[in-house]
């Protein structure tokens, strides 16, 4: 008879929490417990190369967070990118999103942004230009600037923080609005604070933190 290796029976064997997502990967029982959601903004500077956009968007949909807007562009340095995220999502989430974006490979640096920070959306809204006079009059109160127009509709470039970009969407419905194309929100942190520095350090704690996460959520 052949025997097995020695240890516990499996029902006396201890198993990790959480349940499972539709892809198999097993959730924090931390980040699925109940907690008021908020929205908040975070930055990741990258390496500037192919594949890192997919890398990210990858890692939310695996772990089941919501992306409420997301844009990339090059910075400064032309060797790095900064992708600035928008999501509503309990703490916990939040945290876990920081933690994970920092296990990627292509991932110099993350950090949720203060509520103070610069947060800008651009905003094209094309509406109906039968009454051309009153749509100039609106645009002008929201700072816009036209950037096309016909005898049949205007186009409209709005500027601004996300509450001022709605607005301004609500107010020129009265006009009727045919077609709406936003950039999502892009930030950057204040006076000489730096939005996300160039180092890959991490508190020993969080370290610690992550390499338990990780044992428990690939080790069952």
């Amino acid at each position: 008879m052949k025997k097995g290796l020695e240890g516990p029976p499996p029902a006396d064997r201890p198993t990790p929490a959480g349940r499972r997502n539709k892809q198999g990967i097993r959730i924090d029982p931390e980040v699925e417990a109940t907690h008021e959601p908020r929205r908040t903004v975070i930055s990741a500077l990258v390496t500037h190369e192919p594949g890192v956009l997919s890398d990210v968007s990858g890692l939310f949909s695996r772990r089941q967070f919501n992306i409420e807007s997301l844009t990339v562009g090059p910075t400064e340095d032309e060797d790095h990118a900064r992708i600035t995220i928008v999501v509503e999502e309990p703490d916990p989430g939040i945290d876990q999103i920081e933690k994970q974006l920092r296990k990627l490979v292509p991932v110099i640096s993350v950090r949720e942004l203060e509520p103070d920070a610069m947060r800008r959306e651009l905003a094209l809204i094309k509406v109906d230009a039968s009454r051309p006079d009153q749509v100039a009059a609106v645009a002008e109160m929201y700072d816009g600037k036209t950037v096309d127009s016909s005898p049949e509709t205007a186009t409209i470039e709005v500027t601004g923080a996300r509450q001022k970009i709605e607005a301004a969407i609500d107010t020129f419905s009265q006009f009727g609005v045919r077609e709406i194309s936003r950039t999502g929100t892009t930030a950057l942190a204040r006076g000489t604070d730096r939005t996300a520095a160039s180092s890959t350090a991490q508190p020993a704690d969080e370290a610690n933190y992550e390499d338990q996460y990780t044992h428990t959520a690939n080790d069952d």
